[in-house]
């Protein structure tokens, strides 16, 4: 076959293969052969894609240096002064609705920024403010006064198949909006220690950094993902692997963020893991996939729908489980009040619960009421991955807590070389009693031990 047979031959069999959709219009080349073109899914998305650039600042430790006695004498007045270092951020986003002005971004784009720009497709620049972010889901919505402002219509992103069609348009590595395709190539990918909620679609369409919160539209030019990481060696440059937020899940999130300014994640109360075929086995059941109950917290909206340890979780409101990660997903995308449907195999008989998905700030304690060195924290149990966990979520500066060097953010892992996961376990542990409290911590990256006398 030769180069020109060989061309025409592929160029047949993409057209074949493609959508009709994109084949409404071709190009006609040089020899009159009429070619399937991308272009007018381009030409109907790209205005809604803007490019993001913020500009932040951090606060930046004094060298040690300048705390040590010696040296300290000559920079007096100059070692207590907090130093800042400007940040600056690149990435992408989507306008969703054109007459509010609301554009969907990743939260890691604009994190700390104190001031955000915009770019539109003709190069027309302006200001945006920050309505609210998600760091679980690395959601965030902006807003901007702009008029003549293009939205992407929303597909649906639960249809997707794997090698279904895309188009990916951001701003990668600040080289102003740029285009790329490939195919869907795997969906529900969950486990991947990016964020704290995942259900990321799979594509090879080039996604590099920049690209972070840039549109990943479907052949009909709806809007089925928000680009959000890729999987690369070293963390940089593309192979062929990236993901993207699934454009429901995004919706959702943004309705919050738009309503409240943050979102009003709920909590169920239970600690839960995968079912194998090895545990199937030994419940006797003849099941591939759902989620195993291992611990009920007490008072928590589990424990109120009667939901007992052994207990096979199989649906949440008519959706098959597949597991823990994916339940996991369903409950933190309820909002703080809705019902939830859970049926149940137990004992080989099935049955539905009834649960109202409670706050997750409802599991959240002042220190003080633990113990009085922990004054002026407040603890909160979380979950993740199906695992339940404390985190200091406010430490009051000046408190007994602050000056004991506990600071928010921090993950508890021990109390008095204790472990503890709940709340419950930590009051066991310290309560009131009249004793140092020896905290095990992460933070961050690292971990330490905070003496609290």
């Amino acid at each position: 076959m030769t180069g020109h047979k060989h061309f025409l031959f592929m160029v047949s069999l993409l057209a074949a293969m493609l959508p009709a959709v994109a084949l409404s219009h071709v190009t006609p080349s040089t020899d009159g052969e009429s070619l399937p073109t991308l272009a007018p899914v381009v030409e109907k998305t790209r205005p809604a894609v803007v490019n993001i650039a913020t500009t932040g600042h951090i606060d930046v430790q004094n060298h040690p240096l300048l705390n040590d006695p010696f040296f300290k004498r000559f920079f007096e007045g100059f070692s207590d002064i907090p130093q800042r270092k400007e940040t600056k951020s690149l990435g992408s986003g989507v306008v969703i609705d054109a007459e509010k002005g609301y554009i969907v971004t990743n939260h890691h784009v604009v994190e700390g920024a104190d001031e955000i720009a915009i770019t539109m497709h003709n190069g027309h620049h302006f200001e945006a403010k920050l309505i609210g972010s998600d760091p679980e889901a690395d959601v965030a919505v902006l807003q901007a006064d702009i008029e003549g402002l293009e939205a992407i219509p929303f597909g649906d992103s639960d249809k997707l198949r794997v090698g279904d069609f895309v188009v990916a348009i951001g701003n990668p590595f600040g080289l102003g909006q740029t285009v790329t395709s490939g195919i869907v190539s795997a969906l529900g990918r969950t486990g991947l220690g990016i964020e704290g909620y995942e259900n990321f679609i799979q594509t090879d369409a080039s996604i590099n950094p920049g690209n972070s919160g840039g549109a990943l539209v479907n052949l009909r030019g709806e809007l089925i993902g928000i680009n959000t990481a890729i999987l690369a060696a070293g963390g940089s440059g593309n192979v062929g692997i990236g993901f993207a937020i699934p454009i429901n899940m995004v919706r959702q999130i943004s309705e919050q963020l738009i309503e409240y300014g943050e979102v009003r994640r709920g909590m169920l109360g239970v600690i839960m893991q995968n079912l194998t075929p090895e545990l199937s086995r030994a419940f006797g059941l003849d099941l591939h996939r759902g989620v195993v109950i291992s611990q009920v917290i007490e008072d928590t909206a589990a424990e109120e729908a009667g939901l007992k340890v052994g207990d096979v979780v199989i649906s949440i409101n008519g959706t098959p489980v597949k597991s823990a990660s994916a339940m996991r997903n369903m409950v933190g995308m309820l909002r703080v009040g809705e019902e939830m449907r859970i049926t149940v195999i137990r004992e080989g008989k099935k049955q539905s619960l009834t649960a109202v998905i409670r706050d997750a700030k409802d599991y959240s304690v002042s220190g003080t009421r633990i113990n009085q060195r922990l004054a002026g924290a407040t603890i909160e149990e979380k979950e993740k991955n199906g695992k339940s966990f404390l985190e200091v979520t406010e430490v009051q500066q000046g408190s007994a807590a602050w000056n004991a060097h506990l600071r928010e953010g921090d993950i508890i892992l021990s109390v008095n070389r204790i472990p503890v996961q709940t709340l419950d376990e930590f009051q066991r542990v310290v309560g009131g009693k009249d004793t140092q409290i020896l905290l095990n911590i992460q933070r961050g990256r690292t971990a330490l031990f905070v003496l609290i006398q």
